[in-house]
C-alpha cells in the first residue's frame, strides 16, 4: 500500500491555481485590448448558457402553466359574472319599459286634469281586469271613501271609456264602453261640426270597425269625418264637454230609418292602466 504524500498534492494545487489565475489573467488582458473574447471564455459562457437553459425551461414550462391555468379560473368568473349580467339584463330592461309607460300613462292623467277644471276628479289605478271580462269591465282602487259614486263618467288618456256601475269602500268597478252589455252604455253625446252641432246616444260598440256608435240621431247639420264628439250632459249624470272621439264614418241602419254615427275614441281601450273618476260638481247640475 502506498504512502499518502501531502508534498505532491500541494503541488498539483498550486500548479492548477497558476493555471487559473494565468487564464484569468490572459482573458482580462485580452478584453481589455481588443474587446473580444477567447476561446475558452467562450467555450465557458456557451456551456453556461446551455446548462442555464436546460434547468430553467421546465421550471418557465412550469410557471406559464400555472399562468395558464390561473388565467382559465379568472376567465371563467368573468364570463359566470357576465352571464349573470345578461340573465338580469332582460329583466331590467323590462322593469325600465313598465316604469316608462307608468310614467307616461301618469303625464297623459295629469295633461288630462288641467283640461277639466270645472269638475272634481279622482285618480285611481286599475288593480284588476279579467281576461274575460277585457273589454266590458275593470276594477280601480278608489271607493265610497275616495267620493266615489255609482253612475261616475270615467276617462283614460284623455278621453271617455265608460262609466261606474259598482262601488265599494275601497274599490270601484267601471264598464267600459266597449262592452256588449246595450243597457248600460248609453251617454248622451254631442257632435260638433263646421255646419253646427247634432245630439244623439252614445249606445255600443263596434268590434270589427273598431269605433264606438251613436245612434237617435237629431240635428239637421251635415256630419263629416273629424268632426269632434264630446258628451252634452243632458242626461243628468255625466257633465258636458268630456272628450269621446272624432267621427270616421255615417251609415244607415238596416231599416234606412236611422243614421248610425261611427266613432274613433281618442282613448285606447285595450291599454289601460291609470284612470281619472270624474264628478259632476254641484254648480253644474
Amino acid at each position: 500500500m502506498k504512502k499518502f504524500n501531502p508534498n505532491k498534492n500541494i503541488i498539483i494545487t498550486l500548479i492548477i491555481v497558476i493555471l487559473v489565475v494565468t487564464v484569468l489573467s490572459v482573458t482580462i488582458a485580452t478584453r481589455a485590448v481588443g474587446n473580444t473574447t477567447n476561446v475558452v471564455q467562450s467555450t465557458v459562457n456557451d456551456t453556461m448558457a446551455i446548462v442555464d437553459k436546460v434547468i430553467t425551461a421546465p421550471i418557465r414550462w412550469i410557471e406559464n402553466g400555472a399562468n395558464s391555468v390561473k388565467n382559465l379560473f379568472v376567465t371563467y368568473e368573468e364570463n359566470e359574472r357576465l352571464k349573470e349580467k345578461l340573465d338580469s339584463y332582460d329583466e331590467l330592461a323590462q322593469s325600465n319599459d313598465n316604469y316608462q309607460r307608468e310614467i307616461d300613462a301618469l303625464k297623459e292623467e295629469l295633461a288630462l286634469n288641467e283640461t277639466l277644471t270645472n269638475y272634481d276628479k279622482i285618480s285611481a289605478n286599475v288593480i284588476n281586469r279579467s281576461p274575460d271580462t277585457w273589454q266590458d269591465m275593470l276594477v280601480v282602487d278608489q271607493g265610497t271613501k275616495d267620493g266615489v259614486e255609482i253612475n261616475m263618467a270615467v276617462m283614460s288618456q284623455k278621453g271617455l271609456i265608460g262609466r261606474v256601475i259598482e262601488v265599494n269602500a275601497a274599490s270601484s268597478k267601471v264598464e267600459l264602453l266597449t262592452s256588449e252589455n246595450q243597457n248600460s252604455n248609453h251617454f248622451p253625446v254631442r257632435i260638433s261640426g263646421e255646419d253646427g252641432e247634432n245630439f244623439g246616444i252614445l249606445s255600443s260598440y263596434d268590434q270589427k270597425e273598431k269605433s264606438l256608435v251613436i245612434t237617435q240621431l237629431t240635428g239637421s247639420s251635415s256630419l263629416k269625418e273629424g268632426d269632434v264628439v264630446q258628451t252634452s250632459g243632458l242626461g243628468g249624470n255625466s257633465p258636458a264637454d268630456l272628450a269621446i272621439g272624432t267621427v270616421v264614418s255615417t251609415t244607415k241602419d238596416e231599416f234606412g230609418l236611422d243614421t248610425k254615427v261611427y266613432v274613433k275614441p281618442y282613448a285606447q281601450m285595450y291599454d289601460i292602466q291609470t284612470v281619472t273618476i270624474i264628478k259632476r260638481l254641484a254648480g253644474d247640475e
